[in-house]
């Protein structure tokens, strides 16, 4: 071994491991989607105001279906948990249970938020109607793009347990998808506050 090799041996130096690297960049990740919603929560504040002689906020929203949407998915951040913990655990089983019932209740959510997206699309209250309405659908839309994509790597992260295991790099996943969904829950809170609360 050279003396440089031995020195970096001694030192502890070296590139440095898959879970810290991981964790760091998905958490730079996390927090680059936290600041794009805060612009797009900024840019709603503005104008909500703004409808063009156009229907409002109290005119379109549907405070029951947003309740049902809230309890979807702060259910389904509870399923997602404890999905987590039953791998950890190497209860497999209870984690398909889980995330089963964790993909249903996040399906379910984006279920109710296209049907809600239809109905106002069809009672002409597009996201070309009005700035409030371009803004509405741009805040919540990227939301429900987020929540498709949260099923997609549901779908994709059991089928990898079911195929490898409860290796390390599925853990590391795992820990980042619970990461990813708990976010959309605090975003949900924010935007049901905002927009759907703010407007009564």
């Amino acid at each position: 071994m050279s003396a440089s090799a031995q020195m970096t041996a001694a030192d502890g130096a070296g590139p440095a491991p898959v879970r810290i690297v991981v964790a760091y960049g998905f958490w730079i990740f996390l927090l680059s989607d936290i600041i794009m919603f805060s612009a797009l929560f900024a840019t709603y504040a503005v104008l909500r105001g703004q409808t063009d002689g156009g229907p409002t906020g109290r005119d379109l929203f549907d405070l029951h279906s947003a309740a049902v949407e809230t309890v979807c998915l702060l259910c389904s951040s509870y399923t997602c948990g404890l999905g987590l913990l039953a791998v950890e655990r190497h209860r497999i089983n209870l984690f398909y249970w889980a995330f089963a019932l964790t993909f249903t209740l996040g399906a379910t959510f984006l279920g109710l938020e296209i049907a809600e997206f239809a109905r106002m699309l069809a009672a002409g209250a597009g996201p070309s109607r009005s700035a409030f309405l371009s803004a509405f659908f741009s805040l919540v839309g990227l939301h429900g793009v987020h929540i498709t994509v949260g099923l997609v790597w549901i779908v994709f992260i059991t089928a990898q347990l079911a195929v490898r295991g409860p290796r390390e790099f599925v853990l590391r996943r795992l820990r980042c998808f619970s990461l990813f969904w708990h976010a959309l829950d605090i975003i949900w809170i924010a935007l049901l506050s905002l927009v759907y609360l703010g407007a009564q």
